[in-house]
């Protein structure tokens, strides 16, 4: 009978010898091993960690003990992005402090890591919501105020009447509150803003430092949410204004195509042209009926296009032409001058509008489509110019130099960029969050706190009515708003908004080098030692958001000579979504797997391996395809092996079975290129592969004894404890050796021993496997060739007949075509 594994046991056995041991503490400044940065995507306390954190921390967790084992001083640390709003939620529903409600799911979280096996350094933790930490923050943003990279301004923003909050456009999905999955609409408020479009250039030619080491659809989708795009701005005359409305188009050419032009009906321009005016009613009923649109909605080709005539012209700069001015939604107020000259031949959201307005429709660019007032399809192509004056007769690239040049010799246009990034948005209306560091005063203006009265603290929230109302919270603590000017000493007002929670995780991962200093957001000389982060790991959701305004960051600190590298994380690797029956998991749907009852019933080794086995990274993990039970069943094969080895503790391995030493040195010079490449599923693979060789060995090879059967049984733990570090631990021990074997040191392939004696050939004849034989690894395409027409199967197969083609490479295939 086999030996019982008993994982609950071996479970509670480890977690407190590895407390007392802290074999993941990172070492100190004067650490002479090379120092290499693991930083996983820290997690927000919403309750138990859930089947996502379990694939990503036992990803992350592969990396960062490879390189422990590698001999490198790793910094793996862990921390809690612990402001946000269902944290204010929960303590309006239970009539409690939000502190409350985030450190009970803290505590939870932590318990969890821990017993899942992480291996953070838990010297290095941080709570984004400690004053300790958000001082810092307040910290930056007083920093970034003074070089005018954070300023408030009127606008319009994404407002959730759910939530009572703004929201910045990265946060509405599909014109929903990511949050709260309600509609989003429109409210024009004062806001506070960083000003992230000064990095655009910057942020958009950096990205040639993360080429290779990025995932190509992450700088993919940051490229396009800059939206860089190259084009004119254009000077249009207006009827009865003295200043002309700029215009800006990556089409210049098609000028002579403009039949109309439309300005975003919630923009400035569009209420100063009705002002007044016998349309002005007209306009104010249109914009009430479209303004809860979002802007994915209203720039959607699907929407049905709506508008209302203003009554006024411009005067198109080309030909002189009087052209209508119409009003609508599809038309953003903050891109570009939140007006656009309409050329409906080549533009199909124009063409949309123009058929559903009749208003004329005039091909400029001659290309292959027919005419689009007939098919209702705009050719947006490149082409030859008509119908344009001086332009006619050109070729598009031709005409829109051209026509810039004539332009800019009028003063009526200049050449000119655009993007479609807009200045961050941070000001929330919320009371768990980082409370703004700035005071009003009537006479001073905004007025910085003074750095030695940092950090602005919360109020106490039971001075706070926390229920959402359209306002900030923090207005109704009148004796916490209610403060002296620190300039003049006149009554003043503290802002009464919170930061954007993406502030707290713009910087931290700097944070983590410095945690136990309360005089400094990081010592730089810490951040030279361990900065930027060598290994990031994270969802793609984070694509977009966290990983540009951390970028942003890192240049703006950089700029002011805090740090003196320009990207924060040099490597990424995105994990994907772990998901039930084809579809994520929810309670609504009935396919919500809990982690904690796998872990219960499976052990976390078996959970840890089956997420890691489960296939690539970047792939999505349907928990319906995975098999725990399976890998508990690998596991126990593994764990006996320690048993059985019957070699004395520092035996000579070169004495051992040569064959079984090949075996396991070739196992793993593969599972290091696979830790290495992210296919950590492969190095799974080429465990279990040795696992089953070395049974095989003991069972009926070289036997329990030999020296070979230890080096293979030790290179399974050693192996086994980047991902099921409880069965490797308890083999280490089983084996003769102290723990941990987390610290036992990665194996040296030796190189003489991946030679191969001999390679499987295949032969085939039109595609199909006929034989296989063992050749030697030199050998020649002539003589492979010469064997396979010599071999008793082929020549069977082939009855005389000549063949019309041989494809040879040796020494892995020939194939026969007849």
């Amino acid at each position: 009978m086999h030996e019982a594994y008993d994982i609950n046991h071996v479970q509670e056995k480890w977690l407190p010898i590895w407390d007392e041991l802290a074999p993941f503490r990172s070492g100190k400044k004067d650490d002479p091993r090379p120092k290499k940065y693991v930083l996983d995507m820290f997690p927000y306390p919403s309750g138990d960690l859930h089947m996502g954190h379990a694939e990503a921390y036992a990803l992350g967790d592969v990396i960062a003990r490879y390189w422990v084992q590698k001999g490198f001083n790793v910094m793996h640390p862990i921390g809690w992005d612990a402001f946000g709003l269902p944290a204010e939620n929960a303590a309006i529903k239970r009539n409690e402090d939000p502190s409350i409600w985030t450190y009970e799911n803290i505590n939870t979280q932590r318990a969890s890591m821990r017993r899942y096996a992480c291996s953070f350094d838990w010297d290095r933790v941080l709570y984004t919501c400690d004053p300790e930490y958000y001082r810092w923050n307040q910290w930056i943003f007083l920093k970034l105020f003074e070089r005018g990279l954070a300023y408030r301004k009127d606008s319009a923003v994404n407002w959730c009447p759910d939530c009572q909050t703004v929201l910045a456009n990265e946060q509405v999905v599909a014109g929903l509150c990511e949050r709260c999955d309600n509609a989003v609409t429109k409210k024009k408020l004062n806001q506070w803003y960083f000003k992230i479009t000064d990095y655009t250039e910057r942020l958009l030619a950096d990205m040639e430092q993360l080429e290779g080491k990025w995932p190509e659809k992450v700088l993919t989708m940051q490229r396009n949410w800059i939206g860089k795009s190259t084009g004119a701005e254009v000077k249009f005359e207006i009827e009865g204004r003295s200043e002309p409305v700029v215009i800006y188009t990556t089409r210049p050419d098609t000028l002579y195509g403009a039949t109309f032009m439309v300005v975003a009906v919630d923009s400035e321009l569009a209420r100063e042209l009705v002002q007044g005016t016998t349309v002005e009613r007209k306009f104010s009923e249109y914009f009430d009926s479209v303004k809860a649109a979002s802007d994915i909605d209203r720039l959607s080709t699907e929407r049905a296009k709506s508008g209302v005539f203003l009554e006024r012209y411009a005067i198109n700069p080309v030909n002189g032409e009087r052209i209508p001015i119409w009003a609508s939604d599809y038309v953003l107020a903050d891109y570009g001058t939140g007006a656009i000259m309409a050329v409906p031949a080549h533009d199909q959201r124009d063409l949309d509008f123009a058929r559903a307005m009749k208003l004329p429709v005039r091909v400029v660019v001659a290309t292959e489509g027919e005419d689009p007032a007939v098919t209702g399809v705009a050719t947006d192509g490149d082409g030859k110019l008509i119908n344009s004056g001086s332009l006619n007769g050109l070729d598009t690239a031709t005409a829109i130099t051209t026509v810039i040049k004539e332009l800019e010799s009028k003063g009526l246009a200049k050449a000119s960029q655009n993007y479609r990034l807009r200045d961050w948005l941070i000001s929330r209306q919320r009371y768990w969050g980082t409370p703004i560091p700035i005071i009003h005063c009537d006479k001073c203006g905004e007025v910085p706190v003074p750095l030695e009265e940092l950090p602005v603290r919360l109020p106490d929230s039971k001075t706070v009515d926390l229920k959402p109302k359209g306002s900030s919270p923090l207005a109704t603590a009148k004796d916490w708003v209610n403060v002296k000017c620190p300039k003049c000493s006149q009554p003043a007002l503290r802002d009464t908004d919170t930061m954007d929670t993406f502030v707290d995780s713009s910087w931290y991962f700097l944070r983590y080098t410095s945690v136990d200093k309360d005089d400094r957001a990081f010592d730089l000389d810490e951040v030279k030692t361990w900065l930027p982060v060598d290994q990031y790991v994270g969802g793609v959701t984070h694509a977009i958001l966290h990983l540009l305004y951390s970028r942003f960051f890192t240049k703006a600190l950089f700029d002011m000579g805090l740090v003196d590298f320009t990207e924060p994380f040099t490597r990424l690797l995105n994990q994907g979504m772990v998901i039930m029956d084809g579809s994520a998991m929810s309670k609504s749907r009935g396919n919500l797997v809990r982690l904690s009852d796998e872990l219960e019933r499976h052990g976390v080794d078996a959970i840890r391996l089956s997420m890691v086995f489960a296939g690539p990274p970047e792939d999505d993990v349907d928990w319906a395809d995975v098999s725990p039970s399976g890998s508990v069943k690998f596991l126990n094969r593994a764990w006996r092996l320690s048993g059985d080895v019957a070699s004395k503790v520092g035996v000579d391995f070169k004495s051992g079975d040569l064959a079984l030493r090949k075996t396991t040195h070739k196992a793993l010079h593969d599972i290091s290129f696979a830790v290495e490449s992210f296919r950590f599923n492969v190095a799974v693979a080429r465990i279990m592969e040795l696992v089953n060789a070395t049974r095989k060995a003991i069972d009926s090879g070289c036997g329990p004894a030999d020296p070979a059967v230890r080096e293979a049984t030790e290179t399974v733990a050693i192996s086994l404890s980047l991902i099921a570090p409880y069965t490797a631990e308890e083999m280490w021990e089983r084996l003769g050796h102290k723990p941990s074997v987390a610290l036992a040191g990665w194996p040296e392939v030796d190189s003489t021993l991946l030679t191969e004696d001999s390679v499987t050939a295949i032969f085939q004849v039109n595609g199909k496997i006929k034989n296989r034989v063992e050749v030697s690894p030199s050998i020649s395409d002539k003589e492979l060739e010469e064997m396979a027409l010599s071999d008793g199967a082929i020549k069977t197969e082939l009855g005389g007949a000549t063949p019309k083609k041989i494809i040879t490479k040796a020494p892995k295939f020939v194939n026969i075509v007849l």
